[in-house]
């Protein structure tokens, strides 16, 4: 079968469509036909260099990268059931289903059962794939803000892959939401239900002399000074995501000062990680298809063009998710 994968790390350029066996299901897991998936940030980190040996674990990844056992790439996932596992109990044959699935860039691929949910009839396999991670990331995150009915709320990167499900789902949590993005993404970001939109290269949101309950920050480009000034008094700022250039040990080492910082302020500053939850997976299928959230996706490549994909996302301008789609 086809797979995009890699034996060295670095740029996009190491990727490439190659001929890999065709997995067969473990006891507990479903092969699944892949029809679409979409690119997160972790994926692009995945590829720039050799995660340290937990996180390999954690994800999925070999140990030494060889002929017989590439680097393979994607984690969202959509597609038909192919074949299921003597364990497996949820799910059959011609099941069309979506979540989290380890080398997703590929024509088949396994996934445990525990990672996967049944797809609503009136999402497209493309929305689907466009949803686990980047909704594990708003929803988790804004639960960790203790989101309330009625607060005001700032999503600051709104117009991206996670910002523009965070949007949504602030709204359906009952939130008066505000989101801030670029010029060109204003419309976007009003049309998925913002109340109000800060265009930041006419304002900056740390200066407008508002506050907020919860600031859910995906981008961190500002100071633990200005940042403050966006928040009530025991209000909570999130940060979640980051710049590109983002990596483990900077993430690490920023959550030990901002949760210092916090320490001597009546203002909270937290920093997130997403975890992959079914129960999570649940909800954001409920979400959609009662059409309450509704994936945004910027643009789409073939499985042979997903190099194209990665370097498309580096530009850092993607407006909702970029997905990968198998013909």
């Amino acid at each position: 079968m086809k797979a995009i994968v890699h034996y060295e790390y670095g740029s996009p350029d190491v990727l490439r469509e190659g001929e890999i066996d065709k997995p067969a299901p473990g006891a507990n897991q479903v092969l699944i036909r892949v029809r679409a998936a979409s690119l997160n940030a972790l994926d692009r980190h995945m590829i720039k260099k050799k995660a340290p040996a937990f996180l390999r674990a954690k994800l999925g990844m070999p140990k030494n990268m060889s002929v017989a056992t590439p680097g393979r790439v994607g984690r969202d996932v959509a597609g038909v059931v192919e074949a299921i596992g003597e364990n497996v109990t949820e799910f059959k044959t011609g099941d069309e289903v979506f979540g989290i699935c380890p080398g997703s860039f590929a024509e088949y691929a396994c996934a445990n059962e525990s990672r996967l949910v049944l797809k609503p009839q009136n999402v497209s396999f493309e929305e689907a794939a466009s949803a686990p991670l980047a909704t594990f990331t708003a929803l988790q995150g804004l639960r960790k803000g203790l989101i309330e009915p009625g607060q005001k709320v700032l999503i600051n990167g709104a117009a991206g892959g996670v910002g523009t499900f965070a949007v949504q789902i602030a709204k359906a949590f009952g939130a008066k939401v505000t989101g801030v993005c670029s010029t060109d993404a204003v419309e976007l970001v009003r049309s998925i239900g913002a109340d109000h939109v800060i265009d930041y290269t006419q304002q900056d949101f740390t200066e407008t002399g508002l506050r907020y309950d919860l600031v859910y920050d995906l981008v961190w480009q500002h100071s633990w000074s200005a940042s403050r000034r966006a928040l009530k008094p025991n209000g909570k700022y999130l940060m979640a995501g980051g710049p590109a250039s983002a990596n483990v040990i900077g993430f690490m080492a920023r959550e030990v000062l901002v949760i210092g910082l916090s320490s001597f302020s009546d203002r909270k500053f937290m920093m997130f990680m997403a975890t992959s939850d079914k129960g999570d997976l649940v909800i954001i299928r409920d979400l959609m298809a009662e059409g309450k959230v509704k994936p945004v996706i910027d643009k789409r490549f073939p499985l042979n063009q997903a190099a194209n994909a990665f370097r498309y996302a580096e530009q850092g301008h993607a407006r909702g998710k970029v997905v990968i789609y198998v013909e």
